[in-house]
């Protein structure tokens, strides 16, 4: 167990802070394949051997829903302030205070799509709702259908909707200016990803409920605020997720910018607002994991995640994405191995591999109460 973590690690050093020095002297002109299937489930099970205590970390937080009530409040509170602000001043807040309130609303929609709040999925899916209201489209719930898929098929092209268009990544290419572009406009990108995904069906009374609730308060703070606080939110919106350095988490999470490495984290002090989101590989790992713990499982398994390459900087990355031609969208990881996953399962490898030892015959005393401990932490 130990050994193989410290191959791991032999294995990923020379990708450790140098990121593409070893990758070929041009970009991509198409998606790299694998016949492997997703990493995160057989680190999961090698970590959970080496640090059984880790398990620990696995649990809800509904404490998380009061930074929800709060970011929205904030949100709203700004629009008041600004409705009769120039637009000048209104787009400076919306870049340095918007939208990181904004991004963090993502993260505590992301949240609530793998149900780390609340014990209940709906409780869950009605506070991501809420916090969806200040970014003006109705996303949370689209979001957690196809969000838990990407956990679950990683790199599957028909089922992974954070994988780039192929049309998307042709027209986009090496060129500064068009991945500026890509970034100003990727809400607008990831909109027409979905069609491709045809085996998921999305809509159901949940979604209905987003789409009725968000035209609802976009109506009220036109109609009540004024277009100068409409035109806020919907600034903080673009903001949060395309041409600032917030946008980068886009990239750091599944580029290959780090050779062999299809996730990677990002350590920087931006995770003190942006709720630890940066901690990506952990996430994967231990998505039961709630983003406040996030860290712990890095302090836990030093040998494993300080062996993979990360990053400290998202404007750093932000201006490497655009300028450096040997990065682009086709810069990503396919696989056709599903790993025999269910098309509806909710694939949470740790909380699997926990209930698997604890229910194993002649498992250790210790292992088997620290099993018990974090599969009932899992369901408050």
């Amino acid at each position: 167990m130990i050994r193989s973590a410290l191959k791991e690690r032999s294995l990923l050093k020379t990708a450790h802070l140098t990121p593409i020095e070893e990758s070929a002297h041009k970009a991509p002109v198409e998606f790299s394949r694998s016949l492997l299937p997703e990493p995160h489930r057989a680190r999961t099970k090698r970590i959970l051997e080496c640090h059984p205590e880790v398990r620990l970390q696995i649990g809800k937080n509904p404490a998380t829903v009061w930074i929800v009530f709060g970011t929205v409040a904030l949100q709203i509170g700004l629009a008041v302030l600004l409705r009769s602000s120039p637009w000048w001043l209104i787009l400076a807040v919306a870049a340095l205070i918007g939208a990181f309130a904004n991004h963090a609303l993502w993260v505590l929609i992301h949240e609530c799509t793998h149900n780390l709040i609340f014990r209940s999925p709906g409780a869950n899916t009605a506070a991501g709702i809420l916090a969806n209201l200040p970014h003006i489209a109705p996303t949370s719930v689209m979001f957690q259908r196809y969000h838990l898929k990407h956990h679950a098929f990683q790199g599957v092209y028909e089922l992974d909707a954070d994988i780039p268009n192929e049309w998307e990544a042709k027209l986009v290419g090496t060129s500064p200016l068009r991945k500026a572009i890509w970034l100003l406009l990727f809400a607008f990108m990831q909109v027409t990803r979905p069609p491709r995904l045809r085996e998921i069906k999305p809509v159901d009374h949940w979604v209905v409920l987003n789409f009725a609730a968000q035209i609802a308060f976009d109506v009220g703070v036109w109609v009540f605020l004024g277009p100068g606080a409409f035109f806020y939110l919907l600034a903080s919106f673009f903001f949060s997720v395309g041409l600032h350095p917030l946008g980068a988490r886009w990239i750091q999470e599944h580029y290959l910018v780090f050779p062999g490495q299809e996730t990677t984290s990002y350590y920087g002090p931006l995770n003190k607002v942006a709720l630890n989101v940066g901690y990506h590989n952990e996430h994967h790992d231990f998505p039961s994991v709630p983003w406040n713990r996030l860290p712990e499982v890095t302090r836990i398994a030093p040998e494993v995640y300080d062996a993979l390459g990360s990053y400290r900087s998202w404007t750093g990355l932000l201006l490497r994405f655009i300028f450096d031609r040997h990065i682009s969208l086709f810069s990503r990881q396919l696989r056709q191995n599903r790993g025999r996953v269910a098309l509806d399962a909710e694939v949470k490898p740790d909380l699997d591999l926990v209930e698997s030892a604890r229910l194993q015959p002649g498992a250790p005393e210790g292992q088997s109460a620290s099993a018990s401990q974090a599969t009932s932490a899992a369901s408050f």
